[in-house]
């Protein structure tokens, strides 16, 4: 069953069963809700999740792109890659554990609407119980009576079974789905099964999410207003077992690709191959959703991936200059399913092309250096210097070093990786913090504010300022926007007097669901028209039917706000500076 088919057939199977068909967020996510990239269907979902009724309904179903890089050494495998498509069908607030297992095992097996797996190769996974929530014998009796035999239902605690965001935000206990890959395994004890999941002979293909609890600060504090069901299944690993192989990069979502690395390669090296195809497939599909090579942030990642496939074509004898074809076999691929890709088809060749050339010049000095460092057997904190400075893997060191005689500490590499990696996770959930997931009282009062100061900055400096990004804690917010100079102190008073005015004018905040296109009539400005699709929720302050005058703000948004910007307090801008060419950034507060 080609890939195409399985997307068609998933969205088709729940749209029957009472669920609206949305379009994939950005993957990048708005108001920076979570960490750098959408990693999750659940992200650009939040605020419903969270209570907030959603413009199509409490049933919806998507197939969402994701970004997930805390993996990126373990691509080459079987089964790891940064890119993927989440397919997911979602209950806020409706059916719970009886209809989403139901439905899961249902589209599984059922050869007329889903997929036609073995229901003998299936084994599933519910959560064991701690001191924040019970059991789940309830999924556990679910999963007997749709047919799965109690000795292939194993019970696992929260790092295998609970899916939390960060420190906040809905989460809660999940059951997952594993299929045996190699057609051979049987009835398995819990300790086979584990064995058979690290061999890669079962691969995880669904997951439910039983969302009814809420995080805050690291700690599950009780439970939501609303039980909500969040499923995903990846695209990726289902296109594996329909299409009877052991790993995703034989699949038609793969192949087009690594035919072309293995046209244009002189040696054969099935890792690097695979190395190549992820990178360059995860680096075109963030580039299209306007991202550039950098040093900070989503542009670093960018530039990591890009850079890394330029390793490995090395490795493969591709010469210099071809990444750009294989980026434009990805966008062939894919562009009759996301529109951008044409569209951005020259962006993301130039980009590609250009840091393939910086990053040469960077391997040139990435040699003197490890020719510096080569006098002595090479310490680990060096080998992480030539990894995350230079761009060199500790397999190149290592292959380098035993040329010259010497050795690396790879243990010590290990743990100057595992130190970094915990630093960019803290860094990760900090950004979770930062956005809609946190909707503490002085969260939702930054965010109503972000829209004053986005109207107060098209009114100051003109209608071409654009929202470009923001990121919201409890404690300040940071927007960024498209400008090509500093703003002078006249202007920055302009704008802080006129936020304030309107905070003074005790304006009500209000939202509709519309038509995309009578919110564009109306003058809404926003920058997630993809996330809605037909239907959006347009923010509005000011409303003249309340007496609070003419409308200030009309705003595409998912929300939470204030009621009334009475409630926000004095806005202060602390700091107004460049983070990029024609962009700026205002960091302020509310007392």
């Amino acid at each position: 069953m080609e890939s195409s088919v399985i997307r068609k057939r998933f969205l088709v199977f729940f749209e029957k069963r009472g669920h609206a068909v949305v379009p994939s967020a950005s993957l990048v996510p708005t108001d920076d809700p979570s960490v750098l990239f959408t990693t999750a269907g659940m992200q650009p979902l939040v605020p419903f999740l969270m209570g907030e009724p959603h413009p199509k309904g409490k049933r919806i179903v998507n197939v969402q792109k994701c970004v997930r890089t805390q993996d990126i050494e373990e691509v080459g495998d079987k089964t790891h890659d940064t890119f993927f498509e989440m397919l997911g069908n979602w209950s806020l607030g409706d059916y719970f554990k009886e209809d989403a297992i139901t439905w899961s095992y249902e589209f599984l097996i059922s050869k007329d609407e889903g997929l036609g797996l073995d229901p003998k190769r299936l084994y599933i996974t519910c959560f064991e119980g701690d001191e924040d929530a019970p059991r789940d014998i309830e999924s556990f009796e679910i999963w007997k009576k749709v047919g799965i035999p109690e000795n292939r239902i194993y019970f696992f605690g929260k790092k295998e079974n609970w899916w939390s965001p960060g420190d906040n935000g809905p989460c809660g206990p999940d059951s997952e789905m594993f299929y045996d890959v190699t057609g051979t395994l049987g009835d398995i004890e819990k300790d086979g099964f584990i064995e058979a999941d690290n061999k890669q002979q079962i691969v995880e293909i669904w997951n439910d999410v039983f969302m009814e609890y809420e995080k805050k600060d690291g700690k599950v504090i009780g439970k939501l207003k609303q039980q909500n069901v969040d499923t995903g299944a990846g695209l990726e690993r289902l296109a594996m077992v329909m299409q009877d192989t052991d790993n995703v990069f034989d699949t038609d979502l793969f192949q087009p690709l690594m035919k072309t690395i293995s046209e244009h390669s002189r040696a054969s090296d099935v890792r690097a191959e695979r190395i190549v195809a992820d990178h360059i497939r995860t680096a075109t599909f963030i580039i299209a959703d306007g991202v550039t090579p950098s040093n900070t942030d989503r542009g670093y990642i960018l530039r990591r991936l890009i850079r890394r496939a330029v390793r490995y074509a090395d490795v493969l004898g591709i010469e210099a200059g071809t990444l750009p074809v294989l980026a434009r076999t990805v966008i062939g691929q894919y562009k009759d399913v996301y529109g951008n890709f044409e569209q951005q088809e020259g962006v993301i060749v130039r980009e590609i092309e250009d840091e393939e050339q910086k990053f040469r010049k960077t391997l040139d000095r990435g040699m003197k250096e490890f020719k510096k460092i080569a006098q002595n057997n090479i310490s680990g904190a060096d080998a992480f210097i030539l990894f995350s400075t230079y761009g060199f893997p500790l397999e190149l060191t290592v292959e380098l070093a035993l040329e010259k005689g010497i050795s690396v500490d790879e243990e010590g590499f290990q743990a100057e990786m595992k130190k970094h990696q915990e630093q960019s996770r803290a860094g990760g959930e900090q950004k979770f913090k930062g956005g809609l997931a946190d909707t503490s009282e002085m969260s939702v009062k930054y965010h109503t504010a972000t829209h004053l100061l986005h109207q107060a900055l098209r009114d100051v400096l003109g209608n071409h300022v654009q929202q470009k990004g923001s990121n919201i804690t409890p404690e300040r917010l940071r927007f960024d926007f498209s400008f090509d100079r500093k703003l002078s102190d006249e202007e920055r008073k302009q704008v802080e007097d006129a936020v304030n005015e309107r905070i003074e004018d005790s304006l009500s905040v209000s939202y509709e669901d519309v038509p995309l296109e009578e919110a564009k009539n109306r003058g809404a400005i926003g920058l997630f028209e993809e996330q809605y699709g037909d239907t959006v929720r347009v923010y509005k302050i000011g409303d003249p039917s309340t007496g609070s005058g003419q409308v200030y703000s009309l705003e595409l948004c998912g929300g939470p706000h204030v009621k009334n910007t009475s409630e926000l307090g004095h806005f202060t801008i602390k700091k107004e500076e460049a983070v990029a060419a024609g962009t700026r950034r205002i960091k302020a507060v509310l007392k």
